[in-house]
């Protein structure tokens, strides 16, 4: 039996429906779908690699930063945070902010470039 976990529940932004089948041109078929967003070759060069890495790290830290202001609003309109609290997490996400714009003009990336295409999921944000 061939199995491929592929799908997308947008409320807990977790993949998990599985697909199962005997037969093999249909596992076939699911593998083509996420061979097209693959590379076709793979670029070794040592000045790409660097980038390459950087826009990956500041892509998955640009998620969890946006995943923090959003809860940071739900605790403030929930009435869960202090006045002092709210302004911490206010100068906290200011500066993540101010140094995911640092970082991105020394590795020459912009906002468009920081995410990941999921396949046939699509792109992470």
């Amino acid at each position: 039996m061939y199995n491929k976990v592929c799908s997308n529940d947008e409320s807990s932004m977790t993949m998990n429906r599985t697909i199962e089948t005997d037969s093999q041109g249909a596992f076939i078929e699911e593998i083509e779908k996420v061979q097209d967003v693959l590379p076709k070759r793979i670029d070794a060069n040592p000045k790409n690699v660097e980038k390459g890495l950087a826009k990956l790290v500041l892509t998955l830290v640009e998620l969890i930063r946006k995943l923090l202001e959003k809860q940071a609003m739900r605790r403030i309109e929930g009435g869960s945070l202090s006045e002092e609290e709210i302004e911490q997490m206010g100068e906290t996400l200011l500066k993540l902010e101010n140094k995911m714009q640092e970082l991105k003009g020394v590795f020459g990336l912009k906002d468009e470039e920081l995410n990941l295409n999921l396949g046939p999921l699509g792109d992470l944000m």
